[in-house]
């Protein structure tokens, strides 16, 4: 069974930076797309960012321009640097994994919860304005 550990969660200013990091176990990384999501408390978790197998990449619009999502197969990893932080960035951060997929997604499967299969346990982030 999957196991996903995210780390580099913490207390920054706005403006400032973080770069989380997913490690996944388990065999066929490379089959599977991957996304980040966040969640603040008394909200529902929303879709933040994916990657698909061929390395295409999808943000939400709150995000764009000032987030970036990359992976790499062989240390079975992906990362969410994050830039520009502001205060309402503050949540605890998901990644999590698809089924096994195409080697083409859209955005719309990304963005979908019900596409991941494994989640991993949530690392908190937490911005100061």
């Amino acid at each position: 069974q999957v196991q996903l550990v995210e780390s580099g969660g913490g207390l920054v200013q706005a403006g400032g930076s973080l770069r989380l990091s997913c490690a996944a176990s388990g065999r066929a990384f490379s089959d599977h797309a991957l996304g980040w999501f966040r969640q603040t408390p008394g909200k529902e978790r929303e879709f933040v960012s994916g990657i698909d197998r061929s390395g295409g990449t999808f943000y939400a619009d709150s995000v764009k321009g000032r987030f970036s999502i990359s992976r790499d197969n062989v240390k079975k990893t992906v990362w969410l640097q994050m830039n520009s932080l502001t205060p309402d960035d503050t949540a605890v951060y998901y990644c999590a994994r698809t089924r096994r997929t195409a080697y083409y997604a859209t955005i719309e499967y990304l963005a979908a919860q019900s596409s991941y299969e494994a989640w991993g346990q949530g690392t908190q982030v937490t911005v100061s304005g």
